[in-house]
Formats: structure tokens, C-alpha cells, sequence
């Protein structure tokens, strides 16, 4: 096989920023330098800059499929390989292939392009990623059914973002350079809005700078490089999960904020020699403050501390590192520097700041453990011991001979061995004894400076040390190895804990999960592999350099992870850059279960939004048509009906019975005009598209237009010509008004009461509140929420009165306005709808005569009277 391809992607903020135009300049500049370079597939929608580009650039004919009976064009991978070039230029490559194709995906036909060593370049939008499309879609409101993985385009040799303002943007579009002239006004409206696109840009240069950090990162392990790059300012505070955490937590916090909100990252390191929880509380608390300040909490396994916490900080490239101040009494530091001393000494160009606390040499709580019981240090200290002790002993003991009998010197052999066995496990231990002996025997026993034993008492108390000493010896040493055992066995366990409360907390991102992983195990790299018919696929990764199949992984370090995302296939979870202990597999293999649960939830979650999208299209089907079924053709056929009786000949009709049909026909289409108004309304709603046009409103001035419809003596208007004017659109507020009036008449036996009144809180703007009074049957507590959902209708017996829009446009367009419209139970019976708009801090005398345009898009026009309103029954 000979050498792969290199890939360069254009990342689009938003569609419209020129990416393609981008890409095809690219590629006329290599050409002109004489390079090999074709077209592959080039999507121009229509827009005249963006063909003219291709110039003489040569284009691969697509290839035509057909498919339900209609013939669709997709990039000829055969022909493009067969054409050999050096350089493919291929468009969108999340776009989804037509059944039939070669592959389901584009970016997988790029993928062999790239595997028979053809140079692509290529461009791909934002919100096609697919870890940002449930972001996409909350901020647009739009979900995009064509997604890439992100793994596929970090795979990618090169990656430039192409970008521009969003008012930029909007103007291109304005100016026709983006879409078809009936389509500017629509997405001006909804997916391009300013704030939409600003977010959108915010979103992309987050994934672009996460993506230069991973480069710089492979960069930096390719070269060997251990100095942190202070491209970044990164602040590490190492937890102990001691009470001192919080203090050394805001420490840290305030150091990022001086530094111009640099990124803020804890670690602990759980030790498995000893280390037990002290503190249970402590570090759920602590993560919990860690993350309300925006950092994230890391958590490492390591033998030796000051080691493990300069690896991680070098592993994110950190620049300082946050300590506390030691715990450990004074006393103890004859045992060691300490680890605040130890990191200081080795941090090399690492910030290391000390910081003080109250717990400071106050000891770490009577829960702690020993260190570590059979560590390469302990045990060399206790071979010393065990040499040197005994010889040291004997020397002070002949000193004193005379003083002590034979009993006591071997007492003081007894408890050296023990010592011996508390700080170096076994064999020494049992080296001191049989030394101990030795030298019992040779100056303490007689006769002197000879191995003979004169009497039978003295050779059985040598041998009872001997056996006491070594019986001691293995006690001491077991239990040594049963507290490592146990302290590991808790390491473990407070990391399956930390990864099930991870899990409890929503925390379903793989690349989190992943890199969380490679945190925990001090890998180099952590890779999940899923198998396919042509190899291995990898669906997520973390860390430079991941394997790219099993047998790439160290020993120990690829735990199967079950079947893959689509319940075929298989998955694997690979390390790669530390070779594990085989007993840190069971903890492995539970990540690997979470990754596999992961992709699980990922995929019943796109089916699940995908049947709740295909259910509430079903919900507003049925209920439209059933409105176009009834609602709509009653009044249709009262105007037929009148219409044929005014055009029949066999009838002469006077000029009473005329104006009677005429009249008829009117009050239908009116009424046709406002369910039809309805609907557009409420599809305006659902799509973003209402921008009002706020001004100053003066409500008694409002109040007219909303009750022309309303027969006579049926509303009582209680509304002071006082009162501030509000902040709103007229024309929305007028509708809104009619909408719940009417609705209220139909239901009330006798008038509706229409009031108003400001009201102030401390002093501040207030609001002004609009209530609409009816003394008809009320609604149920469980449905007041219910009326203003769309085609709500919770007296269906009673047909022809509207489709169940009027309550949901009335409230979509308050709330559009900044206010709020809820139902109460009136007083003595009936339901009360409240109006809620904020009050102008500071009214204007004279309106301005031209309005102010709405913030996300241009001004919208006026609107004109209201309409009759319809629906909205309950």
C-alpha cells in the first residue's frame, strides 16, 4: 500500500462564509503551480461567485442513481480513482450519500481517496459535527440530520476555519450573494439571526482552539518536549481531599481570574499504598466548588505523589501548580521532604505556589494509614536496618554487660527484628533475627566469643527468639500487604464511584469519558476501536498518537467494550504509553462498559428524538387535518351555499334577503380569514419568525382594535386612560387582546370584564397587568397549561368555533413581547386571563416617530388591525 493522502478541511462557522470559495481558490493555486488537481464534487447552490471560481479547474463527471424513480448525481469515487490525480477537491463532507451509492457517507468515500494516497481538501460546517449538534439545535433551533464524527475530522492534517461577522453575514445575504431572493427574508428571520450567528462562531473557534491544543500536544510528545508552552495559562491545584481544598480551590480560582481567565483544573491523586478516605465528604463538596467556578476535577492513581501530580501538570501543559501547605506535624519531616518541597525542587520551569491554610501541621486525622509497606525504598532502608542494627545493638549491649542478663539483651534483639519488619517487610526481618542470634550466641552467652552453648535454657531461648522473631516478622509483614491490598482496593473503588456519580450526573460525553480515562491510568493515549468489514474503526480518542488497532495497544491495555453503537460489530477500549498491572484490567474494564454504554445512550437518543420529532409532526397533522376537515370547510360552506342562492335563477331575491346572504358571506370569510390567520400565526411562532416592534403602546388605544369583533354590550372595559404606556408592538398586543377576548365571550353567559392596573415593586419599573374576566364554566387546575397548547380544544362538542390556536398565538406573541400570559380561576367562578408587560423605566413623552429595530434582524413591518380572532376554546 503506498502512502496515504494528506486531508485539509475548511470549517464553516455558519453556511454562506465562503468555505467552498475557499477551497476551490486553494485548489486554482495549485494548480497554477502545477499541480494535479481535479474537481471531485463541488455543491455551488446556485451562487454565481462561487461556479465562477471553478474556472478551468477539470471537473470528474458525477455519477447518476437512481432511486424512487427519480435519478440524483453523487462523486464518482471510481472515476476519480481511476483518474489518479494528486489533489481531489470534494464538497460537504457530512453530506449523506443516496441509497445506493458506493458508501453511506461522504467523508467514508473521501476516506478511500484518501487510503489510494490522493491529497482531498475538503469543508464541512460547524453545526455538522456531531458532538455540537444538540448544541446547534438548542441555540437555532433547528437539528441537523447530516452529522460527521468528530473524530473523522480531527483525523484531518490540516483544519482552517473560515469566518467572518455575523452582520457581515447577514449582509451577504441581504445582497442575495447566500440564497434565492424569496428565501433572504425567511432565514434572516430564524437560523440566521445576529445572535444566532454570533453563537455559532463562539462555538467554532472553541472547537478549532480545543483541536490546535491537540496538535500542539501530539507536537509535544513527538519531540520529546517536558517543558510546559505558555501558550495557554493553565492553573493546576493539586486536592488531597482534605478540609484545606476549598481554600487552596479559591486560591486558584482567583490567580486564573488574574490571569485573564485562564483555564482552572484540580487533580488528586489516590494512591494505592495506604492512602484511605479520611475525609468521605470532602471531595464531592470540593468538586462541586471546583466546577461552580469553571474548572473540572481530575482524578490520577500514582505510587509517588510529587511524581504523578508533575506528570499530569505536564501532560496538560500547565504553567502553575497550586500546593498546601504539609499537614504533617513538624516531627515528621525527618521521614522526607515532603511533597510541597519535593514538586518545588522538580518543577523546572513550573509555577509552584505554596499556599497557607489553618490545617497547616495539624496533623492528617487519625484515619491515616501508613505509607507505602513494601516500596523499593522501604525495603532497602530495612536491609540497612537489619545489617547495621544488630551490630549497633550488640555494641551499646557490651557496653553494659553485667547490667543485663541474657533474657533482656535477646527482649532488645526482639524488638530490633520487629522494627526491622514494621519499616522492611519479611526477609529482612528475618536477616536481623538470624544475625541477632548469631551475635547473642557469640558475646552474650557462654562461653564467650564461641558458637558452643554451654547450657540447655540458653540454646532453647535462642531458638524461641529466633522462631518469636520470624513468626512476628510474617504477622507484621501480611498485615503490611493486606493494608496495600485495601488501600488499592479503595483507590478502586472511590474511582468506580467517582465514574458511577459521573454517570448519575449526565456526564454522556465520550471525548470526557475518554480523556477521563487516560487521566486515571497515566496513559499516553486511549483509543475506542470499533471493528467493521474493513478493519478498524476508531469512534473516539484522547491523547497523541491513539492505536489504531488492538494489537497496537501494551499489555494488559485493550478490554473488549461489547458490540458497537449499531448492536454489530465490536469494540474496543486500547491505552497506548504505559504498560498496566494486570490487576488494574477490572477497573479498565469498567470504563469500557461505560464507553459502551455511552455510545448505547448516544444512539437511543438520536432514536428517540427522531420518533419524538415523528410523533409531534403526526400530533400537528392530525390536528390540522382536522381543522381543514371541519373547522376550515364550515364557513367555506356557508359561503358556497350563500353564493349559489345569490346566482340562481330560479329565485328572485329582494334587496332584504340579498343583504341577508352578503351579510352571511362576510361574517364566513371573516371568520375563514382569522382561522387561516391562526395558522400562519402560530407557524410563525414555531419557527422563530416573529420579530416585534416595540415602541411605546398605550393600552386604552389598543383596546378598540382587539374588541371590533366582539358584539355590543358584551365586554365591560374598566382600563384609566392614566396608566403608563408599555413597551410593546401594537399590532401583537391587539391580536393577543382579541384572541383571549373573544375566546372569553364564547364561554361567558354574560359580559366579560376588561381591566387594568401598574403596579410597582420597591420602587423599580413594575409591570402593568391586563385581566380579562369571565363568569363562564373555568378550566381545571391540571389543564390551565393545557389551553395554551396548540390545537387545544377541551370542549371538542362544540364544532365550528375555531381550530385551538387563539390562547397559543396570544401567548406566543406576549411572551415574544417580554411578558407573560397565565389563566387564574375567578373569584366566585369563570377564569381569569392575566396580562404581564414590563413597564419602560422611564416613559417617553413623544414616541419617536420611526421604531427602533428589533436586535436579531431588521425592523418588521407593521402590522395591520386585527384580525377576527378565532380558536383558543377550551
Amino acid at each position: 500500500m503506498g502512502k496515504r493522502g494528506t486531508w485539509r478541511i475548511y470549517l464553516g462557522a455558519a453556511p454562506g462564509v465562503g468555505k467552498t470559495y475557499a477551497m476551490l481558490n486553494e485548489g486554482r493555486r495549485r494548480a497554477a503551480r502545477g499541480t494535479d488537481v481535479v474537481v471531485g464534487l463541488v455543491e455551488t447552490h446556485g451562487r454565481a461567485r462561487t461556479a465562477e471560481q471553478i474556472g478551468d479547474l477539470e471537473v470528474v463527471p458525477r455519477r447518476e442513481i437512481r432511486h424512487r424513480g427519480r435519478t440524483f448525481t453523487e462523486m464518482d469515487v471510481d472515476a476519480v480513482l481511476a483518474r489518479g490525480p494528486r489533489v481531489a477537491l470534494v464538497d460537504e463532507l457530512a453530506h449523506t450519500n443516496v441509497p445506493g451509492s458506493r458508501n453511506a457517507k461522504r467523508w467514508q468515500d473521501i476516506e478511500e481517496l484518501l487510503e489510494a494516497g490522493v491529497d482531498v481538501i475538503s469543508t464541512v460546517n460547524v453545526q455538522h459535527l456531531e458532538s455540537l449538534n444538540d448544541v446547534v439545535e438548542r441555540i437555532t433551533g433547528v437539528r441537523q440530520r447530516e452529522t460527521v464524527p468528530d473524530e473523522v475530522v480531527r483525523r484531518a492534517e490540516q483544519i482552517e476555519m473560515v469566518d467572518m461577522t455575523a452582520e457581515a453575514l447577514r449582509r451577504r445575504m441581504a445582497h442575495g450573494a447566500v440564497y434565492p431572493p424569496e428565501e433572504i427574508d425567511a432565514a434572516l428571520a430564524n437560523y440566521f439571526r445576529a445572535g444566532n450567528l454570533t453563537a455559532l462562531r463562539e462555538i467554532a473557534l472553541l472547537w478549532v482552539a480545543d483541536r490546535v491544543d491537540e496538535v500542539l500536544a501530539r507536537y509535544r510528545h513527538r519531540h520529546g518536549i517536558t517543558r510546559p508552552w505558555e501558550a495557554r495559562e493553565r492553573i493546576v491545584v493539586a486536592l488531597t481531599g482534605g478540609p484545606e481544598g476549598d481554600t487552596l480551590i479559591r486560591r486558584a480560582a482567583r490567580l486564573a481570574a488574574h490571569a485573564g481567565h485562564a483555564d482552572l483544573l484540580a487533580v488528586r491523586v489516590v494512591r494505592g499504598d495506604g492512602l484511605t478516605e479520611r475525609f468521605p465528604r470532602e471531595p464531592a463538596r470540593q468538586r462541586a466548588l471546583l466546577e461552580s467556578l469553571g474548572g473540572t476535577y481530575h482524578q490520577v492513581v500514582g505510587d509517588d505523589v510529587p511524581t504523578a501530580l508533575l506528570e499530569f501538570a505536564r501532560g496538560v501543559n500547565a504553567t502553575q501548580l497550586v500546593l498546601g501547605s504539609s499537614r504533617r506535624p513538624g516531627w515528621q519531616f525527618v521521614f522526607g521532604p515532603g511533597v510541597g518541597t519535593t514538586v518545588a525542587r522538580e518543577a523546572g520551569d513550573l509555577d509552584v505556589h505554596i499556599v497557607t491554610h489553618e490545617h497547616v501541621g495539624k496533623g492528617r486525622g487519625p484515619g491515616r494509614m501508613a505509607g507505602p509497606a513494601l516500596s523499593r525504598r522501604r525495603r532497602a532502608t530495612g536491609w540497612a536496618l537489619a545489617v547495621a542494627g544488630p551490630a549497633l545493638l550488640t555494641a551499646v549491649l557490651t557496653g553494659l554487660r553485667g547490667e543485663s542478663g541474657l533474657t533482656t539483651d535477646i527482649l532488645f534483639y526482639l524488638a530490633l527484628t520487629v522494627g526491622v519488619a514494621l519499616v522492611g517487610g519479611l526477609w529482612p526481618a528475618v536477616a536481623a533475627a538470624v544475625l541477632g542470634c548469631l551475635l547473642a550466641n557469640w558475646f552474650f552467652t557462654p562461653p564467650y566469643h564461641t558458637m558452643n552453648v554451654a547450657r540447655f535454657e540458653h540454646v532453647a531461648a535462642l531458638v524461641i527468639f529466633v522462631g518469636v522473631a520470624v513468626a512476628v516478622s510474617s504477622v507484621v509483614d501480611l498485615a503490611a500487604r493486606r493494608t496495600a491490598q485495601a488501600a488499592r482496593s479503595g483507590a478502586e473503588a472511590e474511582t468506580l464511584s467517582m465514574l458511577a456519580t459521573s454517570v448519575l450526573r449526565g456526564e454522556q460525553a465520550l471525548p470526557a469519558l475518554l480523556r477521563r480515562v487516560r487521566e486515571t491510568f497515566g496513559a499516553g493515549s486511549v483509543a475506542l476501536l470499533e471493528r467493521s468489514g474493513h478493519g478498524w474503526v476508531t469512534l473516539g480518542a484522547a491523547g497523541p498518537g491513539p492505536c489504531a488497532d488492538p494489537e497496537d495497544a501494551d499489555a494488559h491495555a485493550a478490554v473488549p467494550a461489547g458490540s458497537g453503537p449499531d448492536g454489530r460489530g465490536e469494540t474496543v477500549l486500547a491505552l497506548r504509553g504505559r504498560v498496566l498491572p494486570a490487576a488494574d484490567r477490572r477497573v479498565l474494564t469498567a470504563f469500557a462498559a461505560q464507553a459502551a454504554a455511552v455510545l448505547e445512550w448516544r444512539r437511543l437518543a438520536e432514536e428517540a428524538a427522531h420518533a419524538r420529532r415523528l410523533a409531534e409532526g403526526n400530533r400537528i397533522r392530525t390536528a390540522l387535518l382536522a381543522a381543514v376537515s371541519h373547522d376550515l370547510r364550515t364557513p367555506l360552506a356557508s359561503i358556497k351555499a350563500a353564493v349559489s342562492s345569490l346566482r340562481s335563477a330560479d329565485v328572485t331575491w329582494d334587496p332584504e334577503d340579498e343583504a341577508e346572504l352578503l351579510a352571511a358571506i362576510e361574517e364566513s370569510a371573516d371568520r375563514l380569514d382569522g382561522l387561516i390567520g391562526n395558522l400562519l400565526d402560530m407557524s410563525r411562532l414555531q419557527t422563530g419568525a416573529v420579530t416585534p416592534l416595540t415602541r411605546p403602546v398605550a393600552v386604552d388605544e389598543v383596546l378598540p382594535g382587539a374588541l371590533r369583533g366582539v358584539p355590543p354590550g358584551r365586554v365591560v372595559v374598566d382600563v384609566p386612560d392614566t396608566l403608563p404606556p408599555v413597551p410593546a408592538d401594537a399590532g401583537l398586543l391587539e391580536r393577543a387582546l382579541a384572541n383571549v377576548v373573544e375566546n372569553a365571550v364564547r364561554h361567558s353567559p354574560g359580559t366579560v370584564l376588561v381591566s387594568a392596573d401598574e403596579l410597582r415593586f420597591g420602587g423599580g419599573p413594575g409591570r402593568l397587568e391586563i385581566r380579562v374576566v369571565d363568569r363562564g364554566p373555568g378550566v381545571p387546575d391540571a389543564d390551565k397549561e393545557r389551553v395554551f397548547g396548540p390545537f387545544q380544544r377541551l370542549d371538542d362538542g362544540r364544532r365550528g368555533t375555531g381550530v385551538g390556536l387563539g390562547l397559543a398565538v396570544a401567548r406566543g406573541f406576549v411572551e415574544a413581547m417580554g411578558g407573560t400570559l397565565d389563566a387564574e380561576d375567578t373569584p366566585g367562578g369563570g377564569l381569569t386571563m392575566v396580562f404581564a408587560l414590563p413597564l419602560a423605566p422611564a416613559p417617553s413623552p413623544v414616541p419617536s416617530p420611526v421604531p427602533s429595530p428589533a436586535p436579531d434582524g431588521p425592523p418588521a413591518p407593521e402590522h395591520g388591525p386585527a384580525r377576527e380572532p378565532q380558536g383558543g376554546t377550551r
